[in-house]
């Protein structure tokens, strides 16, 4: 199994060299060179814990690494989960079942796959004997993860950039209130996409990644994208048999990567109906699967934060797919989009359509579910729950534990989500770097702080 770039000027990687790459070296990010068949294997994987279904998904996608040690990686990457299930699914009615992917150490989806990568960083250190600068630009969710996967690990130092007041402040206390040597937690001025180009354009200058050892965190990295296709088939697979070709998967998403592994996975062969975008009011992926343009606004503050973003890092893979895996016409598309012009595309027929929600109806929607169902939501996921399928279950991807966002619930319900683990970094100092969104600066920092590929 090989690893191939979206622009097709990169040689074919191996898994372990995608993932320390994490960004190709062409700008352009990593698939696999063929997406293996898991059919036939559904069966038996019906019959997997959580962590055993990881291990045996990742061997077909990295053979270099045995089956043996998979299982270690996974057993030990899902062990901190509060959740016997580790993701849970519960069914609310009979068409509606909720996928509840915030039993992890940040009570975040991206504990999914951050848990995981933290520990092939870990291995990559160990076996390369060098330091590892580990950076990342997140909307909320992905620094706090991603700094839990790598805080206090030999070898590897790691680099958050975020958008200075536009994240919750108990997603920034989870980055800037861990206390660990290792990490720097950076908020810059302006957006998330403003965060993620500084990131983008830092991968960009190869001579300096290759200097300090860089890798990236953010879903661009390959790895992300293949652990959290694990928990679609783990849902699919504990769905009535007969109501899993038909399943709508209902995907809270602002850079895309949570609803693309999902449809990667259909197109390996897990059963599925549909997937539906769930957007915010930044609804630049709505737009786009409504009509077929794909137009950069201006991003404006919402009650729900992770999706504040009109620069969706991942859209690049499924582009990619539907331009007939072709690198030359992917090359063409991203150069207008990194222009901020305007682009149109004739979408063919695809499991993908769309909804958006602004933020009264987020409110009323948290209000409805715990008057009908005592069932809290955040305000990520209450943005799924609009035209929902009356004909066959939808399952509601839940993104994030609802103490994350207590303000909001609070309005809305009258009650305050709390958690122990949030309550805790409530007293604690924030330890934060700020700075400019300034490659040039945001290089001289990591360089500052010994991230220089010497020996761990």
């Amino acid at each position: 199994m090989h690893y191939i770039s979206t622009r097709g000027q990169t040689r074919p990687h191996t898994f372990s060299e995608a993932v320390e790459a994490g960004l190709a070296p062409d700008g352009g990010l990593f698939l696999p060179e063929k997406l293996p068949g898991i059919a036939d294997k559904l069966p038996a994987w019906s019959k997997l814990t959580y962590p055993q279904l990881a291990a045996e998904f990742f061997t077909l996608f990295a053979p270099e690494i045995s089956n043996a040690e998979w299982h270690q990686l996974t057993a030990e990457a899902y062990r901190r989960f509060d959740s016997p299930d580790v993701a849970p699914l519960r069914k609310i009615t009979d068409k509606t079942y909720i996928l509840e992917l915030f039993h992890g150490p940040t009570l975040a989806f991206k504990d999914f796959a951050l848990q995981l990568l933290g520990l092939l960083y870990k291995r990559q250190v160990a076996k390369s004997g060098k330091r590892l600068a580990v950076l990342g630009a997140t909307s909320g969710d992905t620094g706090s993860a991603a700094i839990h996967g790598c805080m206090g690990q030999d070898g590897i130092t790691i680099f958050i950039l975020y958008p200075n007041g536009r994240v919750a402040p108990l997603q920034e206390r989870q980055m800037a209130c861990t206390g660990a040597e290792n990490v720097f937690a950076i908020p810059v001025p302006g957006t998330f996409d403003d965060a993620q180009r500084v990131v983008k354009d830092i991968f960009g200058d190869t001579e300096f990644a290759s200097a300090v050892n860089l890798s990236a965190v953010n879903s661009i990295n390959i790895a992300r994208v293949l652990a959290q296709c694990v928990y679609y088939i783990w849902a699919c697979l504990r769905l009535p048999e007969e109501a899993r070709a038909t399943a709508e998967y209902v995907v809270p998403t602002g850079n895309f990567g949570n609803v693309l592994a999902g449809w990667l996975a259909q197109q390996m062969g897990m059963p599925a109906g549909s997937f539906r975008v769930a957007t915010n009011q930044n609804d630049i992926l709505h737009r786009f699967f409504s009509s077929g343009e794909y137009r950069q606004e201006d991003v404006h503050p919402s009650h729900a934060p992770s999706m504040d973003i009109q620069a969706a890092s991942n859209f690049e893979r499924f582009l990619y797919y539907i331009l007939d895996q072709s690198p030359e016409r992917v090359r063409e598309v991203m150069v207008k989009i990194k222009s901020g012009a305007p682009l149109q595309i004739t979408l063919p027929k695809t499991s993908m359509h769309s909804t958006r929600m602004d933020d009264a109806q987020i409110e009323r929607v948290i209000a409805q579910m715990w008057q009908d169902w005592q069932y809290v939501l955040d305000p990520h996921t209450a943005c799924a729950f609009t035209d929902m399928a009356q004909d066959r279950i939808s399952v509601v991807l839940s993104t994030a534990s609802p103490a994350k966002f207590p303000d909001v619930v609070k309005q809305a319900t009258g009650n305050e989500p709390t958690h122990p683990t949030l309550e805790a970094l409530k007293s604690k100092p924030l330890k934060t770097w700020p700075m400019n969104a300034d490659p040039a600066e945001v290089k001289a920092f990591i360089r500052r702080h010994k991230c220089d590929g010497s020996e761990a």
